[in-house]
């Protein structure tokens, strides 16, 4: 009895010391759950601290190392940030992101932190401000907890680095299979987003580079429309097609961050029953079994949900798409690449850029393309990149637009609709840098990105039998960004948000 006494009054004597304490006012936090947009929601109103939040991101980034998400975690810097954000918070007046980690992919420059692009030779270049797209993040609260992994010199659709990596083996690992991958190139953003580690980050997208990764990690994200966001402090591959984009937890939180860097006000979601979108069956080649049926169980919620959907043919798509997208990105690669270079200061040329390249893909590309400026031929040869990519700069390029701005318009479309990548993840390892691969993988996504049109990605499902991310994409006309945003977050309620991956 005498027991029982002393246990219960130990009891009554934690609540007590519990209720006094400021932390028992302090909700559990459900990372798992959390989107950017709850989380900004709380912080203000203070139900939670961004001390809490932020150290509780930290602690789930160093628990899920094997991941390989990220190349530099700033846990100093990112506290000393939320300590200020608590300790300066007002009620009800807080900024868009107050107090809310984020990741930054590393070809992105962050000042005080590496920008390595994921290459050797920068991992030591350290800018001393930040790219105008981070600063405008940093400006609306956000805390900058580390800069993300990615494919090196954001060369490829795998995330299969060698050249970085925090587990045991290389590459950026799938948030639902460690097995896999997470997609490319923009891989850390995306498997920090999807892992649940944070609810928001950004990324770069030359040709699919913040959309597959959401994909197969299942986020949400938007390639904007060529010149919405500056590019200024971004390690580039082509200044015709490069853009940084949002990647988050939720099309609503893509929103927000389109909103901090673009500008604008907050967008409600679109009226389903007044959208109208195209598909073209040649999007619908290669698919796997998962994808398909995920594609086509969501149009079907979509039609039941009042979207009208008819058949599209662009004909002519391939063809035109096949004489801009190699020719652009690898003749303005280097001319880009050197000018980046120098006006940021890294001290390195680029010959010793590419002398130091890890990745076996990435080196042959540039010792074999970029460098040289030559472009693949029939063969296994090489041509000359000069008189292709200025055929693509005069006639292809104008060509691919019209042939977009013509469909949206004959069939009255809002957005034309596709998987956005054909296959749920695969396998991790240096194969899955293949050619074959890569040219896969971007068979959907490439068209709109050369056509310098925005593009949203949504995850749709889990796959019936891999029980892996499925995505689907829309793209719009140029300019009409906030209008598919609009559309994304109306569809978003209908297909919900996936499960959390497994722990």
């Amino acid at each position: 009895m005498a027991h029982s006494l002393i246990l219960l009054g130990s009891a009554l004597t934690s609540l007590v010391l519990a209720a006094a304490s400021p932390a028992a006012a302090q909700p559990a936090i459900n990372l798992d759950q959390l989107t950017a947009t709850q989380a900004a929601a709380d912080l203000c109103a203070g139900k939670i601290t961004s001390k809490a939040l932020t150290s509780a991101a930290l602690a789930r980034a160093k628990a899920k190392g094997e991941l390989n998400a990220f190349i530099t975690l700033d846990e100093a810097g990112a506290m000393k940030a939320a300590e200020a954000f608590d300790a300066g918070r007002k009620k009800g007046s807080c900024k868009p992101l107050g107090g809310v980690p984020i990741v930054i992919k590393d070809n992105i420059e962050v000042a005080g932190l590496p920008a390595s692009a994921g290459t050797p030779a920068l991992k030591d270049f350290v800018p001393k401000k930040d790219a105008p797209v981070a600063a405008k993040l940093r400006a609306a609260g956000a805390i900058i907890i580390g800069k993300t992994n990615m494919h090196e010199l954001a060369f490829g659709i795998s995330g299969y680095n060698a050249a970085f990596k925090t587990g045991a083996e290389s590459g950026v690992r799938n948030a639902y299979d460690a097995t896999k991958i997470a997609g490319g190139s923009s891989a850390g953003t995306g498997a920090a987003v999807g892992a649940r580690i944070v609810t928001a980050g950004l990324g770069t997208d030359t040709g699919g580079s913040v959309r597959v990764p959401c994909a197969l990690n299942g986020c949400a994200s938007l390639r904007p429309t060529v010149g919405r966001y500056p590019q200024a402090g971004i390690a580039p591959i082509s200044h015709t097609r490069d853009t940084a984009g949002p990647m988050a937890s939720t099309m609503a939180d893509v929103a927000i961050l389109d909103r901090v860097v673009a500008g604008g006000d907050a967008i409600a979601p679109a009226e389903l029953k007044r959208v109208r979108i195209g598909v073209d069956k040649s999007m619908l080649a290669n698919l796997d079994g998962d994808t398909e049926a995920a594609f086509k169980a969501a149009l079907e919620k979509l039609k039941v949900s009042g979207v009208t959907v008819v058949d599209i043919e662009m004909p002519k798509l391939a063809e035109l798409n096949g004489q801009v997208g190699f020719p652009l990105a690898l003749y303005e690669a280097y001319d880009d690449m050197v000018a980046y270079l120098k006006k940021s200061g890294t001290g390195v040329s680029i010959e010793n850029l590419a002398k130091e390249i890890a990745s076996p893909d990435v080196k042959g590309t540039y010792d074999g393309l970029v460098i040289p400026r030559k472009l693949p031929g029939p063969n296994n040869t090489v041509t000359d990149a000069k008189p292709a990519y200025d055929a693509a700069m005069k006639t292809a390029r104008p060509a691919l637009q019209a042939l977009y701005r013509d469909t949206f318009a004959k069939n009255r479309l809002d957005a034309i609709a596709f998987p956005t990548v054909p296959k749920v993840a695969i396998a991790s390892n240096p194969d899955s840098s293949s050619l074959a691969n890569f040219v896969l993988f971007i068979q959907n996504i490439d068209p709109g990105s050369n056509a310098g049109i925005p593009g949203i990605q949504l995850p749709i499902a889990l796959g019936a039998s891999s029980k892996l991310p499925v995505g689907l994409e829309l793209d719009g006309p140029a300019g009409s960004d906030r209008k598919l945003l609009a559309v994304g977050m109306a569809m978003e309620k209908i297909f919900g948000r996936l499960p959390p991956p497994p722990r």
